[in-house]
């Protein structure tokens, strides 16, 4: 349609010419990306289709994997190692793993749910005083007293966490050091377990523990040797089911639950997490796991006094030391803790009360510069993961090409 130009003013006509001018860039533009598309059609590469970015969550990484492999042999290695070990390293092994259990266990409530208890020497001493009431009192088999005392560690530990989860911070730590300390002093009054002196095992019901005499006739040692054999094989079963328990439950939706309780316990609790039942519920497993040990420990021991089963340093304080110097909330923590300390108190132990104060020195200085622990100075460093227990995402974004047809 002709339009009559001498209607319009002059900014109609400057208007016009941008409108005829743009209209050419666009005809120029289009006819360009034609050609480029008939050039790419004819080269034959065809029509390309962007697939959308995909999404991963892993937790592996290629160290984990070859620590698993690593992991694995170590165990069957250590399996194997009573067969050809002498009953002192086996004593040695024995408490080092049931440290490691202890270590794990505390690490999972302290590190991961933010219970800072001093008090799991009351799961110690309820699951050894279990243990002897089953097997004295009872007749029990030794092996499933040790699972019955954990159960009982964990009735326990359901009226005692309605208690100390009244307390915040400070007072909810004295307050499990006070539950440790009142069972103490009740279990003091059961004369038929020794009363405040305590009492010991028979030898009967020491050599009743299921496989004893299987091990005595397959690797032709006297009792005591064999005592030691499968004691060790329990103790180091605990340990590797307490990793175990530890780290399935972090890679797991609770572990999830963990962290954002960690995080913030308030936003935690805003978007739907239940902290106070999943708190509950990982002190009540600490502490049938912790009972557990506890009831191997005196176990072995074959004599238990109310003094030595609720312990503080032996079952509390040392846990801590470890877990600490380690590095508390990781998996590899305990692990290194454990060897830190157990090879401090082979060698410092000698000093006497010197060794506590060495040991309280160390872990002043580590927690004033390095208060993520050994293993946190060594995985940032090197940026390494062997447990890895955080979810990491993945990204992948792909491009597929279609033939020409």
């Amino acid at each position: 349609m002709a339009v009559d130009q001498t209607n319009l003013t002059p900014l109609g006509l400057r208007l016009r010419a941008a409108l005829h001018r743009g209209a050419s860039l666009i005809r120029a533009g289009a006819d360009r990306a034609a050609k480029a598309s008939a050039a790419v059609n004819r080269a034959g590469f065809g029509k390309i289709h962007h697939r959308p970015a995909r999404f991963t969550v892993t937790t592996a990484t290629r160290e984990s994997t070859l620590t698993a492999l690593l992991a694995g042999l170590a165990v069957a290695v250590l399996i194997a190692l009573p067969s050809f070990a002498g009953r002192g390293l086996l004593q040695e092994l024995f408490y080092v793993f049931t440290m490691l259990a202890l270590a794990q266990l505390w690490n999972l409530l302290a590190g991961c749910a933010g219970l800072i208890s001093v008090g799991q020497q009351a799961f110690v001493g309820i699951g050894a005083y279990a243990l002897f009431a089953f097997t004295l009192m009872a007749g029990l088999e030794p092996v499933l007293a040790i699972i019955l005392s954990g159960l009982v560690a964990g009735l326990v530990a359901i009226p005692a966490a309605l208690i100390v989860f009244r307390l915040r911070g400070a007072y909810f730590a004295i307050g499990t050091w006070v539950v440790a300390e009142v069972c103490r002093l009740i279990l003091a009054q059961v004369k038929q377990l020794g009363g405040g002196t305590g009492t010991s095992l028979p030898p009967d019901i020491v050599d009743s523990v299921i496989g004893l005499h299987f091990v005595r006739d397959l690797f032709h040692v006297r009792g005591p040797a064999a005592r030691d054999m499968l004691s060790y094989w329990l103790a180091l079963a605990l340990a590797v089911g307490a990793f175990l328990l530890v780290y399935k439950l972090l890679r797991s939706r609770y572990g999830l639950a963990l962290a954002a309780i960690g995080d913030a316990e308030d936003a935690a609790e805003s978007t739907g997490v239940d902290v106070f039942r999943t708190k509950l519920a990982i002190y009540v497993l600490t502490a049938v796991a912790t009972g557990m040990v506890g009831a191997l420990i005196f176990l072995q021991k074959a004599r238990i006094s109310p003094d030595a089963a609720f312990s503080l340093i032996d079952w509390t304080a040392n846990v801590i030391f470890s877990v600490v110097i380690g590095g508390i909330g990781t998996m590899e923590g305990p692990i290194i803790g454990v060897a830190v300390f157990y090879l401090l108190q082979d060698y410092l132990a000698a000093l006497g009360s010197w060794y506590l104060i060495i040991l309280g020195g160390l872990a002043i200085v580590l927690m004033l510069f390095a208060p993520e622990g050994v293993w946190g100075v060594i995985a940032h460093r090197f940026n390494i993961s062997l447990f890895p227990v955080r979810r990491r995402l993945i990204v992948a974004t792909a491009a597929a090409d279609e033939p020409k047809t």
